[in-house]
C-alpha cells in the first residue's frame, strides 16, 4: 500500500468536508510532528505514540512558538476554536490513513484540555496601567 500523501489527503477530506480550511490541518501534522521530536527528545530518542492531551499541549507549544499573538486569529480563520476542533481533525486524518490509531484513542481525548482563549488570546492582551489623576 502507498503512504497517502499529506496534500492528497487533505484533498479529499475538503470534497466531503467543509469545518475547517486547509490550514488547520497542516498546524495539526506539523504540531504532530513537533510533539512527537519533543517527547522523543525526553525520552533518550525514542518516539512514541502521542496521546491526544500530548497533541493538544504540543499544539500550543508549536503554535505559540511560531506565531505568537497570531495564533488565535489564525486558527479561528481555520475553524479551529476548541481542543475537540483538533480532534476532529485528528480522526478525519486516522479515517484517511494519515495518522495511525490505538484502540484506547478516542476523540473524548481531545475533550477541552485548555480554553483557547486562556492560552492563545489573554497572554498577549493589554494590561491595564494605571495613570496617576491630577
Amino acid at each position: 500500500m502507498q503512504p497517502i500523501q499529506l496534500e492528497e489527503a487533505i484533498a479529499d477530506i475538503l470534497k466531503k468536508e467543509s469545518r475547517f480550511a486547509p490550514g488547520a490541518y497542516f498546524l495539526v501534522r506539523e504540531a504532530l510532528d513537533f510533539t512527537v521530536e519533543k517527547l522523543a527528545q525526553d525520552n533518550e530518542g525514542e518516539k512514541r505514540h502521542v496521546t491526544g492531551k500530548e497533541l493538544l499541549k504540543g499544539l500550543r507549544d508549536y503554535a505559540l512558538q511560531e506565531y505568537g499573538p497570531m495564533s488565535a486569529t489564525l486558527m479561528h480563520d481555520w475553524g479551529i476554536s476548541k481542543c475537540r476542533d483538533v480532534g476532529e481533525i485528528v480522526f478525519l486524518f486516522i479515517e484517511q490513513g494519515v495518522f495511525g490509531k490505538q484502540d484506547s484513542d478516542t476523540l473524548d481525548d481531545f475533550n477541552e484540555i485548555y480554553s483557547f482563549e486562556e492560552v492563545f488570546s489573554t497572554p498577549f492582551k493589554p494590561t491595564q496601567v494605571s495613570t496617576p489623576t491630577g
